[in-house]
């Protein structure tokens, strides 16, 4: 396996990348985040992707989860326990984060290294459940990447459902617990792995996910719009 990617990269990691692999990022941030994050209120599960000790990603998901009688499970992946931050993830801990309602909770017991170890978690709760539809709660600098994560991982197991967006209500200037860098530092390292991890086998493509959207539009306009 390749080293992994800084995650603070300066501008200078981007002088020999083609424009046109640069505006296939662009493309696939604009058209991931502006997906109607209103459709999370209609879909049947949250998905929660935790790491670098953002707890505001487990309050906000709490928050929609317990005000969202209609969502059936909350799904929580994991993250590395060798992080600095890293605290077990247990109902006691998201009870203190405001956690009511526990019937529909899921949780992944044992900690993984990497999105794509919690994607493919994501993956066999949705199978095993039944879940139809989900929201992914993610902060937004790191949410393309979940997102086309979780897609690629749904193409390995040949499943596909709608998944819409839904960023945590986060300053893009408030430092991350695990590395003090705020969110707009974190840019640049999340763009330098969109462009090499498709490549990599670990997110979807850029053809793959204007596949899937054209799909997503099509066959699910009304969990999208609510018309």
């Amino acid at each position: 396996m390749s080293r992994p990617l800084p995650r603070l990269v300066g501008p200078e990691a981007f002088a020999d990348v083609p424009a046109d692999r640069l505006l296939a990022v662009l493309e696939a941030v604009t058209m991931v985040l502006t997906l109607p994050h209103r459709a999370a209120e209609r879909v049947d599960a949250l998905v929660v992707a935790t790491g670098q000790g953002e707890d505001w990603r487990l309050t906000d998901a709490i928050r929609a989860w317990e005000t969202g009688p209609a969502l059936r499970h909350l799904l929580v992946a994991n993250t590395d326990s060798a992080e600095r931050t890293y605290r077990p993830l247990t109902l006691d801990r998201l009870r203190g984060l405001g956690l009511r309602r526990v019937d529909g909770v899921v949780l992944q017991a044992e900690p993984v290294t990497g999105t794509g170890r919690q994607a493919t978690w994501v993956v066999e709760q949705v199978r095993a459940l039944g879940i139809g539809s989900v929201a992914l709660v993610v902060s937004p600098y790191h949410l393309v990447r979940v997102y086309l994560t979780v897609l690629r991982a749904c193409d390995d197991a040949d499943l596909r459902i709608p998944m819409v967006p839904l960023p945590v209500a986060v300053a893009p200037d408030a430092p991350v617990p695990e590395t003090g860098a705020a969110g707009y530092d974190l840019v640049a390292g999340e763009v330098s792995r969109l462009l090499r991890y498709p490549g990599q086998g670990w997110i979807a493509t850029p053809e793959r996910l204007r596949d899937y959207l054209r799909w997503l539009w099509s066959a699910h306009h009304p969990l999208l719009t609510g018309a």
